[in-house]
């Protein structure tokens, strides 16, 4: 994080609580938030399945590294990204360059639990859910690990008590504080 950042940035898996935790601390620091998942589907008017069919995974990941590049330069906003934007070292520098890096770090079983009727993510279409989300795990948890300036763990427990906690942090309130 560089002295001048005034925007969080929120990551970690799929079902970690990015989105749900995001606009909870956005409300808490009167900040915009903004899932970089849905504003890549509103622009370009097609859900993400339909852009790794079309494009396939290698086209989604442009079309999202171009965007998470200009969300990033955002004042004040909450930006929870999607679970694989940390695979491009381009956003992972935009990412730490632009703002304060909160990993949310979730279990193989919380995730499996926290997607399980989920049919949206392309990833996950696959009859071997558990080894699939172990083996994306495996690939990001050091990528994520080292693009984080904070790690806190995304438990199943109540989303406003981990929102509380992270308000607290001397980090979050130096960032809420001098935000323009």
């Amino acid at each position: 994080m560089t002295t001048d950042a005034n925007s969080v940035f929120l990551i970690g898996m799929m079902g970690a609580g990015k989105s749900t935790i995001g606009r909870l601390l956005a409300q808490a620091l009167r900040f915009e938030f903004v899932d970089s998942d849905r504003e890549l589907e509103a622009r370009s008017g097609v859900p993400i399945p339909t852009i790794f069919e079309i494009e396939g995974e290698a086209g989604f990941r442009r079309r999202e590294a171009a965007l998470l590049d200009e969300l990033t330069q955002r004042p004040r906003i909450v930006l929870a990204t999607g679970g694989g934007a940390i695979l491009d070292a381009n956003t992972r520098d935009a990412l730490r360059q632009r703002g304060l890096v909160i990993y949310l770090r979730a279990s193989s079983d919380e995730i499996v639990r926290r997607t399980r009727h989920d049919r949206s993510r392309p990833l996950l279409q696959t009859d071997k859910r558990r080894s699939r989300i172990d083996e994306l795990l495996v690939q990001r948890e050091p990528l994520y690990a080292a693009t984080a300036d904070l790690v806190f763990q995304s438990a199943a427990s109540n989303p406003r008590r981990l929102v509380a906690k992270l308000v607290e942090h001397p980090q979050v309130r130096w960032i809420a504080e001098r935000a323009p």
